[in-house]
């Protein structure tokens, strides 16, 4: 039974990080071998263990007692094992890519034993049977990613994006640590008053445990909590506005940002808010009429980050950023998805959503090891100094070409044939246009159709500047070797054809909570009828984007040199990235750490607390004391054996008053 050895899933990588850390220097490559064996291991498990469970509907739990009724513990729902599969498989690739990738640089051991934690880390957080726990491997996450991002530290840009990586998901942490401790001040409470006892076996902070405890927490307080939960979540998946770590962590080497982006990290937050769907569905709706608070705070920010990130893609010249804004984007599609399908169709958005995810991953690892492939070519992230790499690298180019359809959703609507991309992302399409027509609310639809429109401009961009015409500069391209375009194949058929899967991937999830708590799910909203314009119009769009790079960036058939300048101001903008750096380095960083607090900690310090200490009569008064004994040093052995004698008289006669004369 491979369920036996479900903690090896976690545990195989952390074996594969000390052993890495310590002895990697002296095996091959850097000790690559230790955590790709370590993490096919656990990819392994992970499959054995959905074949157990997927024809049964079952789930996996196992737990241990820790401490206060809390638990460490295994979940292995249809919502887990997915996602194991998924981190653990696209790590594989990428970690086997980076054997090519980084075979010159180096501290190689150091970066695969980092990298196998970091797995190890993501992991474990799909695993957690609770949310404490879950915020413990979340924490790890996050102190992972800023090795990694900073692990070229010798470069100030490095260093600095590390560390603002670090900085900003802290923010959203502290704001999930808080949701943790107003729900458990919550549990207490009602098992405390309210007749509610935790069944034997369960301990308090467990999902199934939180999922029954709901109909009992006050509903404002579970709007907090939920909102809180979704703090932590805008911080780790790069939501505005906590989206400005993302694009500055390219600083780290493309597997790592492959590994941020497509296997790892940003899709925590995602996670954590469909692993814990149930409690943000059962917020009151006091904002707009049967939509649950936090779902349509959800719709609205996720919407808007794919609006905004989308913008920016536009604009980029580094072909890391580009992609890195389109990661920002397509989380928020996969909030979008929680949000309005959530509202219409209730726990069946968490397989709408997770379907985006995990095609998501394919597509995305696929373009960063692409890009990978090219920087490792022609030395440069700049793809205005790139062009005509297709004829010197057609694996790369062809399997970037295949990323770029999936991540446009192109495919054929009604006959449904298509890539990956466009049986996800337009279902998210589709769900939000039926969330506007039973809320009459089309902003989050407007959002969605808008930003379909950018991606796909954007990313051909991308692949038309980088793969055709002429090449504009002297710099002699290669195909990359085996070890690096196999996984990029490999991905590639996932790209094109996981789409498929859709019908039994969303069948198998819409089942998670049911058998996780118990209970069946309520009724859902009744369905729309989608138009054949609103089924065929994301497909357009995407075609559409494509024509328009086509013409611009391949056929050359408009003059960009107008709009490209810093007369533009809408250019301008977009290219400073709406200023959010300088905002947050200059005015946050500056004007608000340095001028406030640094400035006000200088006058409580010097004015305040010098004045008190050194001025008032205390102080002097022990000034005047260290003076007296100071005297009384001498430095005479004559003087210090008086001293003695005298003390040691003193000592018995206060023993002879105490103990009356005996």
């Amino acid at each position: 039974m491979f369920s036996d050895y479900a903690a090896f899933i976690v545990l195989l990588p952390v074996i594969a990080f000390v052993l890495t850390l310590f002895l990697g220097k002296k095996l091959y490559s850097g000790g690559a071998l230790l955590p790709i064996a370590a993490i096919a291991g656990s990819f392994i498990i992970s499959f054995g263990i959905f074949l157990e469970i997927y024809p049964k509907d079952g789930i996996v739990q196992q737990s241990w007692p820790w401490f206060a009724g809390m638990n460490i513990g295994i979940l292995i729902d249809p919502l887990a094992v997915v996602m194991l599969m998924m981190v653990s498989f696209v790590s594989l690739l990428i970690h086997i890519y980076a054997v090519g990738y980084m075979a010159h640089d180096p501290a190689k051991p150091r970066y695969f034993a980092e990298t196998s934690l970091f797995t190890a880390a993501m992991l474990s957080v799909v695993l957690s049977d609770n949310i404490l726990q879950f915020f413990i491997s979340w924490e790890l996450v996050g102190l992972c990613s800023f090795l990694l991002i900073g692990f070229w530290y010798h470069k100030p840009s490095a260093a600095a994006a590390a560390k603002k990586a670090f900085l900003v998901t802290r923010v959203g942490d502290v704001l999930f640590l808080a949701g943790i401790v107003l729900l458990y001040v919550n549990m207490s409470e009602i098992i405390a008053g309210r007749g509610f006892t935790v069944p034997a076996g369960n301990f308090i902070l467990q999902f199934k445990t939180m999922f029954a405890a709901i109909p009992l927490i006050n509903p404002t307080q579970l709007t907090y909590i939920t909102l809180l939960f979704f703090g932590g979540a805008i911080g780790k998946s790069g939501q505005f506005p906590l989206h400005g770590w993302l694009p500055d962590a390219m600083e780290g080497p493309t597997t790592v940002s492959a590994l941020i982006h497509a296997a790892t990290m940003v899709t925590a937050g995602v996670y954590l808010v469909a692993r814990t769907f149930p409690m943000f569905a059962a917020t009151p709706s006091t904002i707009s009429a049967g939509v649950p608070d936090s779902l349509l705070i959800v719709a609205y920010v996720g919407g808007f980050t794919a609006l905004f990130a989308a913008t920016m893609g536009l604009v980029m010249n580094d072909i890391k950023r580009v992609l890195a804004y389109s990661t920002v984007s397509q989380l928020g599609y996969m909030m979008l998805a929680l949000g309005t399908a959530g509202a219409v169709v209730g726990a069946q958005a968490v397989g709408i959503s997770m379907f985006h995810l995990i095609s998501h991953a394919f597509f995305k690892a696929l373009l960063f090891l692409c890009a990978g492939s090219v920087i490792h070519a022609v030395g440069t992230n700049d793809i205005r100094e790139m062009g005509g790499l297709f004829s010197k690298m057609k694996i790369t180019g062809t399997t970037m070409l295949i990323a770029a359809l999936a991540l446009a959703g192109i495919g054929i609507p009604f006959i449904n044939i298509g890539t990956a991309g466009f049986f996800s992302k337009d279902m998210i399409i589709e769900k939000a246009f039926e969330y506007g027509q039973l809320k009459g609310d089309f902003i989050p639809y407007a959002f969605a159709i808008i930003a379909a429109l950018l991606t796909s401009i954007y990313i051909f961009r991308l692949w038309f500047m980088t793969f055709t015409g002429t090449p504009r500069s002297e710099r002699h391209s290669h195909e990359s070797p085996g070890v690096m375009t196999r996984p990029l194949m490999i991905l590639a058929l996932f790209a094109l054809f996981f789409g498929f899967a859709h019908l039994g991937f969303y069948d198998y999830l819409n089942k998670n909570f049911e058998l996780l708590t118990g209970e069946k799910a309520a009724p859902e909203s009744g369905g729309v009828q989608m138009s054949p314009i609103v089924v065929l119009l994301p497909v357009l769009v995407g075609v559409l984007g494509f024509l328009i790079s086509y013409a611009i960036y391949h056929k050359k058939m408009l003059d960009m040199s107008k709009l490209v300048s810093s007369q533009n101001p809408l250019y301008k903008l977009l290219l400073n990235r709406y200023y959010e750096p300088k905002i947050g380095a200059d005015i946050i960083g500056v004007k608000l750490t340095h001028d406030v607090v640094a400035q006000s900690g200088e006058f409580v310090d010097r004015k305040i607390i010098d004045r008190l200490v050194i001025d008032n009569i205390i102080s002097n008064t022990l000034f005047k004391l260290g003076e007296f004994i100071r005297k009384l040093q001498t430095g005479v052995v004559q003087n210090y054996a008086s001293i003695t004698l005298l003390g040691l008289g003193l000592l018995i006669l206060l023993l002879r008053i105490k103990f009356g004369g005996t």
